[in-house]
């Protein structure tokens, strides 16, 4: 059994963000931190990274456009 490494990053980020603002050192947002900055770089290169990418674009474009 094979366990995609960006996966298993995605599902850590998830739980560690679930948990409450309140009960989290400084220690564990800047692993929380670290971990989201390994998950983008694990999935900047992959379709789905450039598909999200994508999408980011044309919101970012829509709403540029609207603003003017």
């Amino acid at each position: 059994m094979t366990i995609n490494v960006a996966v298993l990053l995605a599902v850590i980020v998830f739980f560690r963000l679930r948990r409450r603002a309140h009960s989290r050192s400084r220690f564990d947002e800047k692993m929380t931190v670290v971990i989201v900055l390994a998950l983008g770089v694990l999935l900047a290169p992959t379709p789905v990274g450039e598909g999200i990418l994508n999408i980011l674009g044309q919101l970012a474009s829509g709403v540029t456009q609207a603003s003017r």
